[in-house]
């Protein structure tokens, strides 16, 4: 045990109780202890890099090359994708993949370069090897986009798991995004940024790192094209990025640098070049497509720290009616558990849990459980009693259990890298689904306890399955909380199979999105943490990840109105949307500020319901093409350099641009357009971009802007849906996607692409495909026609 350990334990003696206080100290000792027998020491350690070219071996879709102390197998699949390896590293097996390895490019053939050097040529990119294991991503004109170094290796004497280093360069002009959940994002400054998740304990703000879910995932933008470099390892391990310059030395440029340092693990990578669109194509393609979230998980949902009981929650869903405020789903936490032990319910302040799930579906409202890893360690539980019988729980080195401290005091973990467990822990939701949840939120599953905010509540040593490879919790950490996520949906899939699962965690990894969406933790209250959450989304969203939103408000602290307001305003923008109040969070509902706050907040809630059909449409085109709801403006023009260095708005579709406020005292803001004509949505004004633009953010709104030539399906009036239709610039045509809500199930909705465009005087709208005598299947309303006065949709 170490000092850290002693003072984390003394924190939690005050803060939560000396009984736990105790606790805590004991299981931080054993877990210290534990590692200090159960893991090999490191010792002499002997550094290794590849050596000279020896012999190639080509192979279908690429081949072998070897050096004197190494050998890297490449390939190039058929979906564009590159993959390398060192020392027999394969694609195989690996959590982040979504089935199989795809099949090799059979165009792709590795033939003899330059300088006793080795290279494979594909359609979208040409992968040169050195004679000294330095590996070259080019596009296929030739241009270098990234060139990987001869990585190194340190590996110990007397045998065991070697440490290694990658160093990476990249075009002078690149900025980096990415290496998932990042509060100081989305574009990643110069650094260094850990690859553990952990739970910071606290509520965090920019400057934490790292934060729950960390990814080995870059995306690189620069002006000769855009790239996602992907080093599938779990283990432990920082990346230091440092940005290029140039001009700089007698006028030659600096390049970009990333240096991986990882704990262990193989050394493999998955390289993907093309658009920022086609890179995201790509990556689905390989990691898997985006579970498809319920309608009403796309609409309001509201969080609240202590719900009190049935009446509580009853109160506060009366009074979101009573005000004129939309609501879809309301959120029960820790509090509703019996002795806070998982899968069970307090009876005396729920005696009525399903019929209160009943009461609130008819209206339109599901109820979402928090979900934890930790099982209380009591014999007579009958969670803990039937996960001991499979032998479920994580052990460590010398076959112990693994215990911790959390809520419900002495508690186990489930190895969820084991498929007979996470077979038992998915039927485990049965009861759940019996209470009346609907959807399921999983928390502090990192893990985390008391016992290890910022480290892991398992020892390092312990053991766990890892889908019968086996290894310790130096490799399974990181996968823990996707293969809990992974039981959840599998299991609800199994128990539930005529709905879609709806699971979102706060912790995860590379593949995340097959099973559900996140949610990165108690951000800060206050102006920082409102800027960390559109950088979480942003970041999340450029790895695979697009349904995800933070605590609107905040988790600490007592929001100011203003400060409420703009969360609000941004939340109502992004996938996930969660208001979060209560005691434990200080945040108060909408209708405790006072009339002003009411009214506004009243205003971006029905803006959010309003925009409903528009992100469900998102949420299907992101299952097809891995595409974020949630967009940097440069995501169709990446060499606008000015766009790449924008990060305090983004593009929610093709359609809209929002320009949150992210500070205080406000009332006008400048915003960074890309090119193309846009429409303040609020006042109709036209702008043409590219340009920037000064314009009015008054409290009860923030600046959001319509693509011209957009089709948006919104809710209208009479809760039908009907398309807004923004006049496209004369001479030119526009067009948008509608994808209908057809229920919670599985059903394939139809796609529907409509098209706009200017006849005289006229707008013309119509369906493609369909016979243009036809009727559209909904009502059109046309905006934009204030700048171009006397004419008419049709």
């Amino acid at each position: 045990m170490d000092g850290r350990d002693l003072v984390r334990s003394v924190r939690s003696v005050g803060s939560v109780g000396a009984v736990r206080g105790l606790r805590t100290v004991r299981a931080a000792w054993r877990r210290r202890r534990a590692d200090a027998t159960g893991l090999p020491p490191r010792g002499t350690e002997r550094a290794r890099t590849p050596g000279q070219v020896r012999e190639a071996e080509p192979g279908p879709g690429g081949g072998v090359v070897r050096f004197g102390r190494s050998e890297l197998r490449i390939l190039v699949t058929v979906n564009g994708a590159v993959f390398w390896g060192w020392d027999g590293a394969t694609p195989e097996p690996s959590y982040a993949l979504a089935g199989r390895c795809p099949e090799p490019d059979p165009r792709a053939v590795l033939e003899p370069d330059t300088d006793g050097g080795w290279r494979v040529v594909a359609e979208r990119v040409t992968v040169a090897v050195s004679r000294l294991g330095s590996v070259e991503v080019l596009t296929p004109g030739g241009v270098a986009l990234r060139r990987d170094l001869p990585p190194r290796w340190w590996e110990p004497v007397g045998g065991g798991t070697a440490r290694w280093m990658q160093r990476s360069e990249v075009r002078a002009d690149a900025r980096f995004f990415g290496l998932g959940g990042r509060a100081s994002g989305p574009w990643l400054r110069d650094g260094t940024y850990r690859l553990w998740n952990t739970g910071p304990g606290r509520a965090f703000g920019p400057g934490d790192d790292p934060l729950p879910l960390t990814m080995p995932v870059q995306l690189v933008v620069a002006d000769a094209g855009t790239h996602l470099a992907f080093h599938d390892s779990s283990w432990d391990g920082t990346v230091t990025l440092r940005e290029g310059a140039e001009g700089v030395g007698s006028g030659h440029d600096r390049a970009g640098t990333s240096a991986l340092r990882m704990d262990g693990g193989p050394l493999r990578c998955w390289v993907m070049v093309g658009t920022p669109a086609r890179v995201l194509l790509t990556w689905g393609s390989l990691t898997g497509a985006p579970a498809l979230p319920p309608v009403w998980a796309l609409g309001h949902h509201h969080a609240r720290w202590g719900q009190g009981g049935e009446q509580e929650v009853r109160r506060v869903v009366a009074c979101y009616r009573e005000h004129g405020l939309p609501l879809d789903a309301v959120h029960l936490g820790i509090d509703h558990y019996d002795a806070h032990q998982a899968f069970t319910v307090d009876q005396e302040r729920f005696p009525k849990l399903p019929a209160l799930a009943e009461e609130l579906r008819r209206d339109g409202i599901r109820l979402v459980s928090v979900v934890g890893p930790a099982v209380a360690a009591e014999s007579g539980n009958a969670v803990h009693d039937s996960g001991a019988a499979q032998d479920a729980f994580v052990r460590d080195a010398s076959g112990e259990l693994v215990r911790g401290v959390s809520w419900s005091g002495n508690v186990v973990f489930p190895d969820f890298t084991h498929a007979r467990v996470r077979q038992w822990w998915g039927g485990l939701y049965t009861e759940r689904l019996e209470q009346g949840f609907a959807g399921f939120w999983h928390d502090m599953n990192e893990p985390t306890s008391f016992t290890a905010f910022g480290e892991s509540t398992l020892p390092r040593s312990a053991r766990h399955v890892l889908d019968g490879q086996g290894g310790d919790h130096r490799e399974a950490h990181n996968v823990y909380a996707l293969c809990m996520a992974r039981a959840a949906y599998e299991g609800l899939r199994t128990l539930a199979p005529h709905e879609r699962p709806f699971v979102f965690s706060r912790s995860g990894w590379v593949g995340m999105q097959r099973y559900g969406g996140t949610w990165p933790g108690e951000v800060a209250t206050g102006w920082p943490g409102l800027r960390a959450s559109l950088a979480l989304v942003m970041g999340l969203g450029l790895c695979g990840v697009p349904y995800s939103g933070p605590d609107v408000g905040g988790f600490d602290g007592d929001a100011s109105a203003e400060l409420y307001l703009r969360w609000l305003q941004l939340g109502a923008h992004l996938p996930l949307f969660r208001t979060h109040a209560g005691a434990g969070a200080g945040s108060k509902e909408p209708w405790e500020s006072g009339a002003e706050v009411l009214r506004h907040a009243r205003v971006a809630l029905v803006e959010r319901r309003r925009l409903q059909p528009y992100f469900v449409t998102l949420a299907h085109l992101a299952r097809r093409t891995g595409a974020p709801y949630v967009r940097p403006l440069w995501w169709s023009a990446p060499e606008e350099r000015a766009l790449r260095d924008c990060e305090d708005a983004f593009l929610l579709g093709d359609c809209l641009l929002v320009a949150p406020v992210l500070g205080p005292g406000v009332e006008r803001r400048k915003v960074r357009l890309p090119g193309g004509r846009w429409y303040e949505t609020a006042t109709g004004r036209a702008y043409d971009g590219p340009a920037q633009v000064l314009v009015d953010a008054p409290l009860d709104r923030i600046p959001v802007f319509a693509h011209a030539g957009a089709v948006i399906p919104v809710r209208g009036e009479d809760g039908g849906l009907e398309l807004e239709v923004w006049a496209p610039v004369r001479g030119r045509t526009g067009g948008g996607t509608v994808v209908a809500d057809v229920g919670d199930g599985w059903e394939e909705p139809e796609i529907e692409r409509y098209s706009v465009r200017w006849a005289g005087a006229r707008i013309v709208v119509e369906r493609e495909g369909a016979d243009g005598a036809r009727e559209l299947p909904y009502p059109v309303r046309v905006r934009g026609l204030e700048a171009e006065p006397g004419l008419e949709p049709h």
